[in-house]
């Protein structure tokens, strides 16, 4: 199998045509059909099911996918290994939940393409469950996670901080003067929500619903913005990470709420498959992530050694 027709049909497999794959590539389509025909018949095996303009992945495709991802990739490793000088270029695919994306990874990103100016970087916004699914394909080089510590079998995954959570209410809400509440203060409250599959929200969910508070209206948002923005014109309450909202504490905009977060905390993460090879790049962005990470951890203790004075 010739790598460049391997190549081909896992860009008309991604690209869900061969149209698409063809612009992509700048091919002439005629050249992506013959490559894919050539493929076919050196397996002796059809390896997409064409439905009319739809083209699908046959039982086949989808288990050369598997293969031809994991030989592109090799072949990319070798090349960046074997050529590689003392300068780390090349592209990192890194994954992360909007909170991290906004709050963790700015200074981070900044810093990194500063050093390293050769280094394409691509950030993919996501769920956890999608950014570990991604890692284990090896989609992307590296993801961040913000979720309950978790270990898996073909993963390495990494806390950076354990991230402190915060219930937000406007300045002027009843709650905002109690010295301390508790989740059955919450019955009657509208609570504001990230989208479905955040886990952070399913953690606070479940905690409610094990105290058995079950709150009648919920309204989901796609973006943090939008709900730091709807709690400060009253429209509920909201539970998110407390560097999500930490500006507009500090301003008076919102009023963190007194209660334990103890089970609802989640840590920020790193995870990238085990058998991932750690190019130039990859290895320099870890040094800095772990570099930063602990800069998190001294502001998070000095913030809980100052509270309990």
């Amino acid at each position: 199998m010739e790598l460049r027709h391997l190549h081909t049909f896992k860009t008309v497999a991604e690209t869900k045509g061969f149209t698409k794959a063809a612009e992509m590539l700048s091919y002439a389509q005629s050249s992506v059909t013959a490559q894919i025909q050539a493929l076919e018949e050196e397996l002796g095996t059809k390896l997409f099911d064409r439905l009319g303009k739809k083209i699908v992945l046959t039982t086949a495709g989808e288990k050369l996918l598997s293969y031809a991802s994991q030989i592109l990739e090799l072949h990319d490793n070798a090349v960046q290994e074997l050529t590689a000088g003392s300068v780390p270029a090349g592209t990192l695919t890194i994954g992360a939940p909007e909170s991290l994306a906004a709050f963790r990874l700015p200074a981070i990103i900044r810093e990194y393409t500063s050093l390293y100016p050769q280094v394409k970087i691509i950030l993919r916004p996501g769920v956890c469950w999608e950014l570990r699914s991604l890692a284990r394909s090896g989609e992307l080089d590296i993801v961040f996670l913000l979720e309950p510590e978790v270990q898996e079998h073909d993963l390495h995954i990494e806390t950076l901080v354990i991230e402190k959570m915060a219930i937000v209410a406007p300045p002027d809400h009843p709650l905002a003067l109690r010295s301390v509440i508790e989740a059955e203060d919450l019955k009657e409250e509208t609570l504001l929500h990230t989208e479905p599959g955040c886990s952070y929200r399913t953690l606070f969910e479940k905690h409610l619903n094990s105290c058995g508070v079950f709150p009648g209206t919920d309204l989901e948002f796609w973006s943090i913005e939008a709900i730091k923005n709807c709690v400060m014109s009253g429209l509920g309450l909201s539970f998110l990470p407390l560097i999500t909202v930490e500006k507009e504490i500090a301003e008076g905009k919102l009023k963190a709420l007194q209660w334990n977060d103890e089970p609802c905390r989640v840590a920020t993460q790193i995870a990238y498959h085990k058998k991932k090879w750690l190019s130039p790049a990859l290895q320099e962005f870890l040094r800095l992530v772990k570099q930063h990470a602990r800069f998190w951890n001294e502001r998070a203790s000095a913030c809980s050694s100052s509270q309990t004075i």
